[in-house]
């Protein structure tokens, strides 16, 4: 399961299949530096995508 805690390289480390999500949002995490460090949750806030409905998302496409 995916949680607002989890940083954005672990999550597609983790379950690369979610790369898409990101990519709906708009979100090119896969190329950022600091997404080895940066919590999903402040990632979403700074390009102004609700935390939560990410989240959702994210954790749907693993299921």
């Amino acid at each position: 399961m995916i949680s607002k805690e989890m940083t954005i390289s672990d999550i597609l480390r983790r379950y690369p299949q979610t790369l898409p999500v990101f990519e709906r949002y708009g979100l090119d995490c896969y190329d950022c530096q600091i997404a080895e460090f940066e919590q999903l949750e402040h990632g979403a806030t700074v390009h102004k995508v609700d935390p939560d409905a990410l989240v959702a998302e994210l954790n749907r496409c693993i299921s």
